[in-house]
Order: structure tokens, then sequence, then C-alpha cells
């Protein structure tokens, strides 16, 4: 193995008590993502059977609890109200729905219910039935996780009185890149709400999009912001652009299958013990795809027919793919 190769995977330089290292460079993750294809996944399996088992993947179930009207501009959304996507904004929905469609997510093998709202940041009255969910669905035994734009100090406070166990907020992409998706907010203030959640004691999810016409440079910048946190995000979830008609990046150049293996290997390295979930754009991937994701590392996936408010691949095509894989839910 050359020098180039070996320097990223060192295992034992400056280690916190965590025992994962958070001081990768960009030469080290270029370095990773141009390892030789095999040895890169190499590298990734042999990373992920240190920290779980590489049969079993961890099933999340995604739903909207609040469609369409987002003051956000995000160039890949739907739901953005800057946008012209034939999508209809909706009202929150109510509690005892959303707890229905929790217990059969359960039913289906779902361990993790995860529940989206199209805000720039909830209000007071809307958090109130949010905070009613989470208790909710925590009491049908299901882990809890929530996206509602971003948070102060005192509403993830509230979240985490709730019982909350995740908080998903996305950094999209490269802090280079980002002005060129989203104007409406800044990568800081991502990055403030991502610290508030923290803070609270609540469970990061946080990841980006592939396939935005992005360089691989990009890609390397978003990995590094994630791997660099004081403490790596618990859930990684790598999404691939689903192009919606009516959205600014409708019509962008399909993405490399191959490059989005790769992704998600490096994330697996630089990340050991995080859950990699794919997450949109599975609808769009062959059962091959995703079979080398899963080597890659992935061990978390959305589970159902739909994501927020585009298509994901049905639970009988899921357990079919799981059953010629010999890969158990967890």
């Amino acid at each position: 193995m050359t020098t180039a190769q070996a320097a990223p995977l060192d295992q034992t330089a400056n280690r916190p008590s965590d025992g994962l290292r958070h001081d990768w460079t960009r030469a080290e993750i270029e370095a990773l993502f141009d390892l030789p294809f095999n040895d890169l996944l190499f590298e990734a399996q042999s990373v992920h059977r240190n920290h779980f088992d590489p049969n079993k993947v961890q099933l999340s179930q995604l739903l909207s609890i609040k469609t369409g009207g987002c003051p956000e501009d995000c160039g890949y959304c739907p739901q953005s109200a800057h946008h012209g996507a034939d999508l209809k904004a909706g009202k929150l929905m109510d509690v005892e729905q959303v707890i229905e469609d929790a217990r059969r997510a359960k039913e289906a093998g779902a361990s993790r219910f995860c529940m989206g709202a199209a805000w720039r940041s909830p209000k007071d009255r809307d958090l109130d039935k949010v905070c009613a969910m989470i208790e909710g669905v925590k009491a049908l035994g299901l882990e809890t996780c929530v996206t509602l734009g971003m948070l102060d100090e005192r509403q993830s406070a509230r979240l985490k009185q709730a019982g909350l166990d995740y908080y998903n907020h996305n950094i999209d992409t490269s802090e280079e890149f980002y002005g060129e998706i989203i104007t409406t907010r800044t990568y800081k203030d991502r990055l403030e709400t991502l610290e508030n959640v923290r803070n609270s004691g609540i469970n990061v999810c946080c990841g980006g999009i592939v396939g935005m016409g992005e360089s691989r440079t990009d890609r390397v910048g978003m990995l590094l912001t994630l791997a660099t946190m004081p403490k790596h995000p618990e859930s990684v979830p790598i999404n691939l652009l689903v192009q919606v008609e009516g959205t600014p990046l409708f019509g962008e150049e399909a993405f490399d299958p191959i490059e989005f293996v790769r992704t998600i290997a490096v994330a697996r390295i630089l990340m050991p013990q995080s859950y990699v979930r794919l997450s949109a754009g599975r609808e769009s991937m062959s059962d091959e795809m995703q079979a080398l994701c899963f080597l890659a590392g992935a061990n978390s996936i959305f589970y159902g027919e739909q994501l927020l408010t585009t298509p994901n691949p049905e639970a009988n095509r899921d357990m079919a793919l799981f059953q010629r894989l010999g890969i158990e839910p967890a």
C-alpha cells in the first residue's frame, strides 16, 4: 500500500476520548476518494465490521407531518414556496393520525419513526403538537426523530424534554457550494442549529445530498465538515438527488452510481460508529447498486413507499432484496 493510501487509515493517531478521529484533513479525504474502488470498499467494509454487524440494516420510516409552503429556497426541494413544483401546502397533521401511522410503521418492521415539517423554524404552538407526537410515538416503543428546520436553544430543550431521540438537520453540501443551492439561510445557520441540538443532549442526524451539480471537491468538503465535528453525527443520511419538475435542479445530469458508492464508503471510514443511511433516491437505484452500498458500509435505510414528497421502494421490494443478500432488519 502506498503512503497516500495508508495515511488516511491510520487508526492510532490523535484519538480523543471516544476513540475516533475528528482531525481528518481535506488531503486525507481526497486520498480516500482516489483509492482504487476495490481497495476503498475493502477498507470501508473492514472498518464497518469493527463496529457493526455487517448483515444487519436499521429501518427508519419517514412521515411528512406538514407538507409544502416552505419559505426556504432550497433548489432541490418541491416543498419550497419559491418554486413551481405541483405541490399544495398542507396543515400540520393531527397528533392521533401521526401516532397511528407510527403504529403501522412499527408493525412493518421500522425501529425509528421520523417526522418532517416544511418550516424555516417551528412556532411555539406548532412545537406543542410536535412534542405530543414525540411522546405518543415513543410510547409505542419506537425511536423518534424530527426535522423542523432551524432551532434555538430553548426549542431544542423542549424537544429533549419531550423525549426526542434524534434531530435531523442536513448540511446538504460543502460550505463553498452551499450558496449555489440555498440563499435563504446560511451554512452557519445550519451549524448553529446542530450545536443547539447537540448541547441539549439530542442525538444528531446530519448528512447531505449528492448529484446536485457539485464537484467531488464539494463532496469531500461536506464529509470533512461532518467528520471533524467534536462528536460525529450518530446518523449520516446520504441522499441522491431526486429530480422534481418545477425545482431549479430538475434536469441535472444523472449522478454516477460508482461515485455514490465511493461517497458511502468514505463516510463509513471517516465516521466508523455512525449509522450511514441510504435516504432519498433509492427508488432509482438498482438492487446491485444498493448491495454495493451495503458492502461499502451503509447500514440504515428509509423504509416505506414515500419520503416526504418523493417515492421510495416499496417495503416488499426491500425485504426481497434483504433476503437475497442475507441481511436482517435491525
